[in-house]
């Protein structure tokens, strides 16, 4: 392997250990929103390695149909930024995102997306749709999949389990 492989192969390293970190806080976000008896999904933006916006689903307890993680802390960040452009930003957030958050976060000029697990009903970023690259948009988004993937998935399975185990004792 020569030296430049070598720098490039660290660096992906280093960029992952990145990944997982905040990933990590946009877990902590989904658990939040467990909490509130939310659908357990958690974003984070970042930008030059401090969290600039949070979020975690609120849809029932705001009855708000636009009240997805990533739209808050995008929402959250655009106010603390005091501008609504998030170039050179990141949004980790714990499944992927649907249309509505990928126009969000292509008019806000989001550089990269990490997401943890795919979303095939919804996802916009490869299961579904994929308006990441789109030629036709004025802004294309790097995505990266998969990053703590079996936790994020837990979370939404344990939620839908025990609201179906709900559903039926009601019925």
């Amino acid at each position: 392997m020569l030296w430049y492989e070598c720098r490039v192969v660290v660096l992906l390293m280093e960029h992952k250990e990145t990944d997982i970190g905040f990933m990590a806080l946009a877990l902590d976000e989904a658990r939040a929103a467990l909490k509130r008896h939310e659908v357990p999904i958690g974003a984070v933006v970042v930008r030059d390695g401090k969290v600039i916006g949070r979020g975690h689903n609120l849809k029932e307890s705001l009855s708000d149909p636009t009240a997805h993680a990533e739209m808050i802390a995008i929402k959250e960040a655009s106010l603390r930024e005091e501008n609504w452009r998030l170039v050179s930003s990141t949004l980790y957030v714990t499944l992927e995102p649907c249309l509505m958050c990928m126009g969000a976060i292509i008019q806000a000029r989001i550089d990269r997306v990490v997401f943890a697990s795919f979303d095939p009903k919804a996802g916009a970023c490869g299961s579904l749709y994929d308006v990441s690259d789109d030629p036709r948009l004025n802004h294309s988004v790097e995505v990266v999949s998969g990053i703590c993937n079996t936790e994020s998935k837990a979370l939404l399975q344990g939620f839908f389990s025990v609201l179906r185990e709900r559903n039926k004792k009601s019925s």
